[in-house]
């Protein structure tokens, strides 16, 4: 009788804290209890402060009634510890001492059921109540040890106790505290989302409805297809792909509000989709097809593995016992990557294989037939197939890459579907290919003809990538020259089950010696001569260095071309090898062929406009230098999460990848010979040249360049030096035996040191008319082709002196320089079609009745020289470097500089006319800020499906990216492909941000113009879009908001990184707000445009901050703290009153409230960055608005010290 008193006086006056904390003498009473109860020292907390002691006591006595229920059952005995750390058996307990009558001792275990019972009403009654449940969410916050433990018990308790089973007591409370289901106000989690996420879609992206094109769900996935396009523009990122596509689906799984298997899902459309729009590449030295196989079968699989090892690891963590809803989630994640690659099998369209991965898509899915009808497969060669060939698709292929890591296994291969009916009668060629492996893992020699085969065939498994590795290493000189070519070839190309491991052994051998000495003749990279430069030739295609930078190598790779060119460079070409195909190489060769590469690693030729003046507002990736790529690759060294990570990764791997020294970091002091050139680099850069004296071996280099560069012009006994009156070279001796031999034995650091001497001595006797252009382009050429490395140092001299200006134009007249008149007009109408859909005019290319133009005379020297080169595979590298610099060099000269270069290219190589026009449209918007403000406007406009020039009227993907760039059609190109290829070359990204702030909020005006009707329903009148007021819901119209604030947010953290996502937090924004705003002139929307601006720059910050730092606890940069108290204290400030704003009310206060709604349910690890009196205040503010809900949610994500504070809101709150 005393137990069933107590629980009747614990459910009456155990929870009346709100009027008991106010007693005189609570101080005293708290004492008390946590002397008795011992809280302090069992939960580890001081309960100083009220607030923390009633969080400490509801969890106790909840906990105290639940262990004397599974007391009571005999199920204490099931726990982990076999009893409660709470007095609850008789024994613990005063009791009265004597005996029973039988009858005495029924009716006492009648009343011990009796009791059980109503403790689990109690417990319900608890578990329903607001107050409490809220309660206990802190606890849950903040004492996540306590609370495994408790939930451990409840769920026993929920799915073992007879008593709840027999009885009518529901579940449903016990399932939703069990499982995380309840939020911190006590109401299931879906209820919070409508109320903190107004944007928040219906359809997943899984079901019918999801699956539209347009404005809709599926288009919140748009960051990822557009994340995914910028990757494959040409240019090189230092940056790891893995790590960076990881990061934004984990964000954007987070601010949506889905599944996993929807999130997962939406990558693998979004990856189909970038090799979709290839299909048809178009040539020309920019990334193709492999590099877009290469994203979805390598990069996008190794993403999804990131996020699934961090769930495995987190789960690990935080205990195998743990049932919360968020813990079962991401232990479920296999299950939920399986789920998104069985309804992928629906997207029939996207899954159609291009025509030169059919015979791999084929294959995969032959596989999967033999192993159902139980063939063996021996290591994977497919020996046995009899004839069979079964039709595959892309989804074969991404299942094959997703079981090879060890995320899914071979039970996808029964899945309804997966196998079609009937086999190809078409026979299997690559069992055959196959074969050639079989027989190199058997022993066989690498005879010429095997290693021909082997190259042109990808690798069946890792097995044979790691006897390549050791071959290269260990064989004989022949057998190494032979591994490591076929090892570049297709296996680190198409190899995409492993390519994390083959890039990584290419590297390698790269980088065989011990960094710390470089120099000398004796150095072991010597050694090496032919089988680097096979490497080097092998990784110099186009689109080889892509997939180093999306594996995130660039850095090591370049500290290992650092090494070879600093030996390489001192050696005289007399130093040679011979190969068994009898080709010679000499140092020059390996020299050049890592020189070039190392150099298309970092933005060499750009002016230091981009690095002085442009600051923070340079586009991404501006700012690459050799020292910064060594700064990275230290810090990736140095890191421990880093190196543990590539630890585990290089678990499967059988043989050493790295040696001791390997870890230590490097600087650019260790390649003086290197320094010193660049350092001369950067001098070319910033100023002209200065004068030579006489007698210097510079000097001597140059004179005898000059004379065996120029021979038919010194004929008449003056050399180039004497010809050119403002150059620093006099007069030298006519050609002769001296200067050949001179020639023949400079090491390459000494001809680049006086190549920029050369070239201005050359481009000053053209400019005086003393020397003919052909000549001009004809003694570069022979310069370029003795030394190749020396291209990179005309280009940075070309590019330099383009930006002074201090050239005479050249007439590009056909005389004394080519004429571009045959193709000037055809490029000029092709181009005015590709920028058609952004209606953006197009400047005449020639004006006054002219037709062939003029160029700066740098730049017509430099094409000029381009136009020399055969384009041929033995050229192929080189122009890969000059083909782009070129297109830079023209990009930064005046309208229409590129579009002659395109005109005289199209000229000397037909096939690349439709890349070249394509690069020669993108300069119409680097000269012209409205043209950009104009592609910008069609980008938002395309997306959400309001525009009437798109190339797609449906909006999404579709309208903003289209298919891409469609060869020899000239068709109009879709506004994203266009924005995505020009923005690097936009002088002030900050400029950029504004303007993509503005555009968010015009279509905000015009999304909320066309959901509030004007007139009667009877009355609507169609827009210029073809929709009707008042027929879209506001559910829809947030939808759209939240499609154009992503994009907005996209935009400008692809354009501008970090550094812009940290100007729109800390000055854009904030200045937005304190200045006057009239979005709704005549007030037509009836004021909804300011509650859906509100919200959408809440989205655009939100997601800015998300995509440019993480969702994670640990940032990838410290600036994310920096940027988010900074932020937060002008939230707290302007809510206090310090601030007076110009903005709507109603705009500020959507803003406010949808801000921090979305950071405390989509990155709470941000809050627990700002300082806890900050968040007091912004909870004070909130409070005054009547956002009690909103207030309490943000001090309970502030951490443990912010309990107490949270708790006392809580309680002193209505509910």
């Amino acid at each position: 009788m005393e137990y069933r008193l107590y629980l009747e006086l614990l459910k009456r006056h155990g929870f009346s804290f709100h009027y008991q904390m106010k007693a005189a003498n609570f101080r005293k009473i708290m004492d008390l209890i946590d002397g008795n109860l011992r809280l302090s020292k069992i939960f580890g907390i001081s309960t100083c402060q009220p607030g923390v002691f009633v969080v400490h006591f509801v969890l106790c006595i909840l906990w105290q009634l639940v262990d004397v229920v599974l007391d009571d059952e005999g199920l204490l005995e099931l726990t982990s510890e076999k009893k409660s750390q709470w007095p609850t058996r008789p024994e613990d307990v005063s009791t009265f001492e004597g005996t029973f009558t039988e009858q005495r001792t029924e009716k006492i275990e009648k009343l011990q059921k009796m009791n059980t019972v109503t403790t689990m009403e109690l417990i319900e009654h608890l578990l329903r109540n607001k107050v409490i449940t809220r309660i206990l969410s802190l606890a849950r916050e903040n004492m996540q040890s306590h609370w495994g433990a408790f939930t451990n018990r409840l769920h026993l308790l929920a799915t073992n106790s007879s008593t709840l089973q027999n009885s009518a007591i529901s579940l449903e409370p016990f399932q939703q505290l069990i499982l995380g289901d309840s939020n911190v106000y006590g109401e299931a989690k879906h209820n919070m989302h409508k109320r903190f996420h107004p944007i928040v879609a219906s359809n997943p992206l899984s079901s019918p409805y999801g699956r539209c094109l347009g404005a809709s769900y599926s288009a919140l996935w748009i960051p990822i297809d557009m994340y995914l396009e910028d990757c494959l523009d040409g240019s090189i990122a230092a940056t790891n792909s893995i790590e960076i596509l990881s990061g934004l689906v984990k964000a954007l799984q987070s601010v949506n509000r889905s599944t996993w298997h929807d999130a997962f899902l939406a990558l693998w459309v979004a990856s189909l989709r970038l090799v979709q729009r290839e299909r048809e590449p178009i040539e020309g030295p920019v990334p193709h097809l492999d590099t877009r196989l290469c994203m979805l079968l390598s990069i996008t699989t190794l993403a999804v593995a990131d996020i699934i090892e961090e769930a495995d690891s987190l789960c690990n963590e935080t205990g195998l016992n743990s049932h919360t809803k968020e813990d079962e989630s991401m232990s479920n994640l296999r299950n939920e990557l399986m789920l998104s690659l069985q309804i992928l099998g629906d997207y029939e369209s996207l899954l159609v294989p291009p025509p030169c991965v059919v015979p791999a898509a084929n294959q995969a899915a032959t596989k999967a037939a033999m192993f159902i009808s139980g063939i063996s497969i021996n290591n994977g060669y497919m020996e046995n197939v009899n004839g069979m060939n079964y039709s595959g698709n892309m989804r074969h292929l991404i299942v094959e890459s997703c079981i090879s890591r060890n995320l899914l296994d071979t039970s996808a291969y029964y899945w309804p579907g997966y196998i079609s009916n009937h086999a190809n009668s078409v026979s299997l060629t690559v069992p055959s290919q196959l074969a050639g492996w079989s027989s190199f893992m058997k022993g066989a020699p690498l005879t010429q003809s095997l290693v021909n085969m082997l190259i042109s065939t990808p690798a069946p498994s890792l097995a044979e990538v790691e006897k390549l590795f050791e071959v290269a290493v260990n064989g004989s000189d022949d057998d190494n020259v032979s591994a490591a070519t076929v090892l570049c070839g297709a296996t680190l190309l198409r190899g995409w089950n492993f390519q994390e491991h083959t890039v990584r052994l290419v590297v390698k051998l790269l980088s065989p010696t011990d960094p710390i000495d470089y120099s000398g003749r004796e150095s072991q990279l010597i050694k090496l001569g032919p089988t680097l430069n096979v490497i080097l030739s092998g990784i110099s295609a186009v689109d080889y260095a892509p997939i180093f930078s999306f594996h995130g190598l660039i850095p090591e790779l370049a500290a290992a071309l650092m090494a070879i060119c600093e030996v390489f460079g001192c050696l005289s070409p007399s130093v040679s090898w011979t190969l068994r195909t009898g080709e010679e190489i000499s140092a020059h060769t390996v020299f050049s062929n890592a020189f070039i590469l190392l150099l298309r690693l970092w933005k060499f030729n750009h002016p230091p406009l981009e690095y002085c003046v442009m600051g923070d507002g340079a586009p991404v990736g501006s700012q690459l230098t050799p020292e910064y790529l060594l700064l990275l690759r230290n810090s990736q060294v140095l890191s421990s999460s880093s190196l543990a990570k590539l630890r585990n990764g290089l678990r499967q791997l059988q043989v050493p990848t790295s040696h001791p020294s390997s870890e230590h970091p490097i600087f650019m002091d260790s390649f003086p010979k290197l320094k010193l050139w660049y350092r001369q680099h950067q001098a070319c850069l910033a100023s002209t040249l200065s004068g030579l004296a006489h007698g210097t071996p510079v000097r001597n280099i140059v004179d005898s360049l000059l004379n065996l560069m120029f021979r038919k012009a010194n004929k008449g006994g003056t050399s180039i030096g004497s010809i050119s009156g403002s150059s620093s070279i006099s007069n030298s001796s006519g050609p002769g035996g001296a200067d050949l031999q001179l020639w023949s034995q400079l090491p390459a650091w000494e001809i680049l040191e006086a190549v920029p001497f050369v070239v201005d001595a050359a481009l000053t006797a053209c400019s005086h008319g003393r020397l003919f252009p052909r000549e001009l382009a004809t003694g570069l050429k022979d310069l370029a082709d003795f030394l190749p490395a020396s291209l990179a140092t005309i280009v940075s001299y070309f590019s330099a002196e383009v930006t002074r200006g201090v050239w005479k134009p050249a007439s590009m007249n056909g005389s004394d320089w080519p004429s571009p008149s045959v193709n000037l007009s055809m490029v000029e109408e092709h181009i005015k079609k590709i920028v058609a859909a952004t209606g953006v005019d197009v400047p005449r290319l020639v004006s006054g009745g002219s037709s062939s133009g003029t160029l700066p005379l740098p730049l017509a020297a430099f094409v000029s020289l381009t136009i020399t080169y055969k384009l041929d595979k033995a050229s192929e590298r080189f122009l890969n470097l000059a083909g782009p610099a070129l297109e830079n060099l023209a990009a930064s000269c005046p309208w229409p500089s590129m579009a002659i270069v395109a005109a005289l290219w199209t000229q000397k190589v037909k096939r690349w006319s439709d890349f070249l026009v394509f690069s020669a449209s993108r300069t119409v918007f680097h000269h012209n800020n409205d043209a950009v403000v104009q592609l910008l406007r069609s980008c938002f406009a395309a997306t959400l499906g309001m525009s009437s020039t798109s190339v797609c009227s449906c909006g999404g993907v579709a309208s903003l990216l289209g298919h891409g760039y469609c060869p020899g059609g000239f068709s109009p190109v879709a506004p994203g492909i266009l924005y995505l290829r020009i923005f690097r070359c936009i002088k002030d990204c900050s400029i950029l941000a504004e303007d993509i702030l503005c555009l968010l909020m015009l279509s905000v005006k015009d999304i909320a113009e066309t959901t509030m009707p004007r007139q009667r329903s009877d009355k609507l009148k169609k827009t210029k879009y073809g929709m009707r007021h008042g027929q879209v819901s506001l559910s829809a119209a947030m939808t759209q908001v939240k499609v154009a604030a992503s994009l907005g947010a996209t935009l400008i953290w692809l354009s501008g990184g970090t550094a812009l996502v940290q100007s729109l937090l800390q000055e854009m924004l904030p200045s937005w707000f304190l200045t006057v705003q009239n979005l709704d002139q005549g007030g037509t929307s009836g004021g909804m445009v300011y509650k859906l601006g509100g919200h959408a720059l809440a989205y655009l910050a939100v997601s800015s901050g998300m995509f440019a730092w993480g969702i994670d606890p640990t940032p990838v940069s410290r600036r994310r703290e920096r940027v988010t108290r900074s932020h937060l204290e002008f939230l707290a400030s302007a809510l206090d009153g310090k601030i007076s704003l110009g903005c709507d009310p109603s705009l500020w206060r959507a803003y406010v409230a949808g801000f921090l709604g979305l950071v405390v349910e989509c990155t709470p690890c941000w809050v627990q960055e700002v300082e806890l009196k900050v968040l007091k205040r912004l909870s004070s503010g909130l409070r005054q608005w009547g956002e009690d809900e909103l207030a309490v949610a943000l001090l309970r994500r502030a951490g443990p010290e912010a309990m107490g504070t949270a708790a006392e809101l809580i309680l002193s709150s209505e509910w």
